[in-house]
């Protein structure tokens, strides 16, 4: 019923699931993982991150970051140069089978996408 009344209910409904559950409420952070840039007093309303901010935004080791204007050049640098995700391709990932060469998409053949395999980004969360 709380969740029933709150703004952007989506943003908080799992933490606070987690957070009051028996089995994990004492093993969570006290952190979202989300990179953001507020306005200035009072402090309502995230600014849309840019070019500008892609630095910044990389160096804090946020797992996520909001808001983007649609199309935004900064959501490209984030595909070429973080998720490794060229032109209209899916973002490598475990599930890719294909071998690695320079005119075949590497995820062009699919592993079973239900089987999730940590890949070498996870490390830096552990």
């Amino acid at each position: 019923m709380y969740v029933n009344n709150v703004a952007l209910a989506q943003e908080a409904y799992y933490h606070t699931v987690i957070c009051n559950s028996a089995e994990f409420k004492n093993t969570t952070i006290n952190a979202d993982l989300r990179y953001m840039v507020w306005d200035s007093a009072p402090k309502m309303e995230p600014l849309f991150l840019d070019n500008s901010d892609y630095d910044q935004m990389v160096q804090s080791g946020a797992a996520f970051a909001r808001q983007f204007a649609k199309n935004d050049p900064v959501l490209d640098m984030d595909d070429s140069q973080i998720l490794k995700r060229s032109g209209n391709r899916s973002a490598p990932g475990a599930w890719c089978t294909a071998r690695k060469s320079w005119f075949l998409d590497p995820c062009s053949q699919w592993d079973d996408v239900n089987v999730i395999r940590p890949g070498k980004p996870v490390e830096k969360f552990a």
